[in-house]
């Protein structure tokens, strides 16, 4: 993400906080901003704090190459703190003043083009994607294509959130309209009519899936494969990934593919944004693989299906755990962890607003029971929207302590205001047990 961030810039600030120094991933950062070539300028943030120490700063960055300008090199810096907003008004005129001696122009006339920053599947307003304008100015209701998806600006909002009519270059915008989830750091353009943008698309996507076939020598990866390999003594892991956004997909795939490939080779046969479907499963059983989801869930039969052909679907919050966990499986090495074991489930089929405790879930419970207190996820369409408690759980006009399968139940969720009819409650608990993977 750094690096993509590195070249979709103009001028990079890296940020330091006075207190802490140098950290690694700030010597990352700086690396990312030489090879993309882009001007670079330090804020060093957190001057407030007691501790903090800004010449140690300058002093530990000149020895990566960034001499400060008062020391007679060509790094502005600038000491900042975002608490008090102390000196950012001094940071902006030296960013407007880096920009002028560049000479950064852009042409805000021209068809607007630029770069994929984020993208997420939202379920109630489906594909919504960031985009960053380098050039020429984007319009609400112009057609647009990124990689292997188009769309038409249907909706554009600014980093307030404010709906806009209009982006110019430099804005970064979030819009909706399009076909499909484009991949974070893909190139955007604006043509001329939906037609010219489909057809764009269309052709990209026949090359990017003519240019996977080509890497699997031409046919998809299936079973007997997998057990032709396993017969000459060769190891392999093969993975489904899904994640909510696009920016977490990319950064789970970076961690598994610098994971130690000695023992076990780790092959990602699929990657995308949005709920586990059938089609995932599908994959995963013809490829004798595992699917790992970060922050979504199965979505339709899905997990019926999985459960069907014996394929493990492991769901997530945090990346390092499922690096974690892949890295001892490589080694042999999963010993007993603490994993969720599924308690029950619930739908929510109306919404109910009350003054003393918020809004109030009317469900059904589907299978198993919903105990008040228990661990509990709110599922929208596949992905986790919320993670924690059901605070209160009702049967009519009393207080209960579980509610079982087949009867209908009021439940508070512990700060969360904002449950959905269609969603759906897990309720799950944590314990010890023997884990496999593959």
């Amino acid at each position: 993400m750094r690096a993509r961030g590195a070249k979709v810039t103009d001028i990079a600030v890296i940020v330091v906080a006075a207190d802490d120094g140098v950290m690694p991933q700030t010597v990352e950062a700086i690396d990312h901003a030489k090879a993309a070539e882009v001007p670079v300028m330090v804020a060093v943030n957190k001057i407030d704090k007691e501790g903090a120490d800004p010449n140690r700063v300058r002093g530990e960055l000149a020895q990566q190459g960034l001499t400060p300008a008062d020391w007679g090199g060509d790094t502005e810096f600038v000491d900042v703190s975002a608490k008090t907003k102390q000196n950012l008004e001094d940071l902006l005129e030296t960013l407007v003043t880096l920009a002028d001696i560049q000479e950064l122009r852009a042409n805000p006339n021209a068809d607007a083009s630029g770069f994929v920053i984020e993208s997420r599947l939202d379920p109630g307003r489906g594909p919504v994607v960031t985009l960053l304008i380098h050039r020429g100015r984007m319009k609400v209701s112009d057609s647009v294509v990124a990689g292997e998806h188009w769309g038409r600006v249907r909706a554009m909002h600014d980093y307030r959130g404010q709906a806009i009519d209009e982006a110019t270059p430099g804005m970064p915008v979030e819009i909706l309209g399009f076909d499909g989830v484009p991949d974070a750091g893909e190139t955007f353009r604006v043509v001329d009519s939906d037609r010219e943008a489909k057809r764009v698309a269309n052709e990209r996507s026949i090359r990017v899936k003519n240019e996977a076939l080509a890497r699997q020598g031409g046919r998809r990866v299936s079973l007997e494969d997998v057990l032709a390999r396993a017969e000459r003594g060769e190891k392999e892991l093969n993975l489904v990934l899904k994640a909510d956004v696009a920016g977490s997909l990319e950064a789970l795939a970076d961690e598994i593919v610098r994971l130690p490939q000695e023992q076990v080779q780790v092959n990602i046969i699929r990657e995308g944004v949005g709920g586990i479907a059938e089609s995932d499963v599908m994959l995963a059983a013809a490829s004798d693989g595992v699917i790992i989801g970060f922050n979504v869930r199965p979505v339709g039969n899905a997990g019926q299906v999985a459960e069907r052909e014996g394929v493990e679907i492991r769901t997530y919050s945090v990346i390092y755990n499922i690096v974690g966990d892949l890295r001892d499986a490589m080694e042999g090495l999963l010993d007993a962890k603490e994993v969720e074991e599924a308690v029950g489930t619930a739908e929510v089929r109306a919404t109910f607003k009350a003054s003393r405790v918020g809004t109030i879930a009317g469900c059904y419970v589907t299978d198993g029971l919903i105990r008040r207190g228990v661990q509990c996820r709110l599922v929208r369409d596949g992905t986790v929207v919320y993670d924690g408690r059901v605070g209160s759980l009702r049967r009519f006009k009393d207080d209960v302590r579980e509610v079982t399968s087949g009867m209908e139940c009021g439940i508070v969720l512990e700060n969360y205001p904002d449950p959905k009819e269609g969603d759906v409650i897990e309720a799950y608990e944590i314990k010890q047990v023997e884990q496999t993977l593959g």
